[in-house]
C-alpha cells in the first residue's frame, strides 16, 4: 500500500468517526425535545394556580398577634398510698398551667443584676 491508500484509509475512518458524533448529538437533542414536551404535558394537566380570591387573607380583626402569659408548673399528682403507684392515665398531658397572677416578675431594687455573679446590681 502506498500513502495515498493510507491517507484515503484515514479520511473514511475520520469521516466515520463524525458521522457517528452527527448521530449521537441527534439523539440527545432528540431526547431533550422529548424530555421538554413530556414536561409541558404534564404542567398542562396540573391545576390552575388559585385565583386571588382564593388566596389566604388577613382576617377582619386584622394581623394576630402573640400573647404572653405567666405559667406555673404543676404539681405532680400524689398517689393516696404509699404502696399505690401512678399511671399514666392519671398524669395530666402539659407540664405546666396558667398562673393566676400574670404581672411579669422584676428584679427587686437593691438585689444581685446578673444571675449570681455578685456585683452590686441596681445601686
Amino acid at each position: 500500500m502506498n500513502t495515498a491508500s493510507y491517507v484515503v484509509l484515514a479520511v473514511s475512518h475520520q469521516q466515520l468517526n463524525v458521522f457517528f458524533a452527527f448521530i449521537g448529538g441527534m439523539v440527545v437533542s432528540g431526547a431533550l425535545i422529548w424530555a421538554v414536551r413530556l414536561g409541558m404535558a404534564v404542567r398542562d394537566r396540573e391545576p390552575a394556580p388559585p385565583s386571588p380570591e382564593e388566596q389566604p387573607h388577613l382576617p377582619d380583626g386584622g394581623a394576630v398577634h402573640e400573647e404572653r402569659e405567666v405559667r406555673e408548673p404543676e404539681e405532680v399528682p400524689h398517689a393516696a398510698q404509699e404502696s399505690e403507684r401512678l399511671m399514666p392515665y392519671q398524669l395530666h398531658h402539659a407540664a405546666s398551667k396558667r398562673c393566676d397572677d400574670q404581672e411579669r416578675k422584676r428584679w427587686l431594687p437593691g438585689s444581685s443584676g446578673a444571675f449570681g455573679s455578685g456585683g452590686p446590681g441596681h445601686v
